[in-house]
């Protein structure tokens, strides 16, 4: 018997690297505006909380708000024309989730990436592997309200008590918890272990097989 029935996963930094396109986006619409380059490791520091966030701290400090939304749209007509160039699974992850769908364990994706986005990385890079993708959309408080893993609970009929939140950031944990929902948090992502501060780590995994074995109690 698995340990759980359904796994939500985060996107960015837990089952996609999109690091680079997301550092390319901004820094375009950064460009289009007169505004200074950030460095990959910047951008990898600012993602997390959304897209409006991501722009937030990345244009010069002291920027009026209407500049900054005209970036933020810049950066999403860019990012949607290249959200997937040199985005890429993390070794492992689709293998992963095919041994979670043949055991019978659910898979969904709940990320603060635009929701349009999210769905079509889903069916771009795990095409039938992933029963729901939820990003952000109207009506839906970004992550860490517990909202959007609460819709994908009664979407699948699936049982709080049965369910795994999978993360990269402190965000995540904190979703899971907020959903009253297990969570872990994998150290492959755009978070390491010091940017998590004191928040508790109920569960922590290293590598891609230690979470598919837990996952689905097998031994090591």
């Amino acid at each position: 018997m698995t340990n759980y029935d359904l796994v939500i996963f985060d996107l960015d930094g837990t089952l996609l690297n999109t690091l680079d396109d997301l550092a390319a986006s901004t820094n375009h619409a950064l460009a289009a505006h007169g505004f200074p380059a950030r460095a990959t490791e910047q951008v990898r520091q600012a993602i997390g909380n959304g897209v409006r966030n991501l722009i937030r701290l990345s244009v010069p400090e002291g920027t009026p708000e209407a500049v900054q939304a005209q970036v933020l749209a810049d950066f999403k007509v860019h990012y949607t024309a290249n959200v997937s160039v040199h985005t890429r699974p993390y070794p492992g992850i689709p293998e992963l989730l095919r041994a979670l769908r043949a055991e019978g364990v659910r898979v969904a994706c709940n990320s603060n990436k635009v929701d349009n986005a999210v769905r079509l990385l889903c069916e771009t890079h795990f095409p039938g592997l992933v029963d729901l993708a939820l990003g952000e959309r109207e009506g839906i408080p970004k992550k860490p309200a517990p909202d959007g893993v609460h819709l994908i609970l009664r979407e699948l009929g699936a049982d709080a008590a049965r369910a795994l939140y999978v993360g990269d950031s402190d965000t995540d944990l904190m979703t899971a918890k907020n959903a009253g929902i297990s969570g872990a948090w994998v150290s492959w992502g755009y978070r390491n272990r010091s940017e998590l501060g004191d928040i508790e780590l109920p569960h922590a995994f290293d590598t891609v097989e230690a979470l598919r074995a837990y996952i689905l109690a097998e031994s090591v």
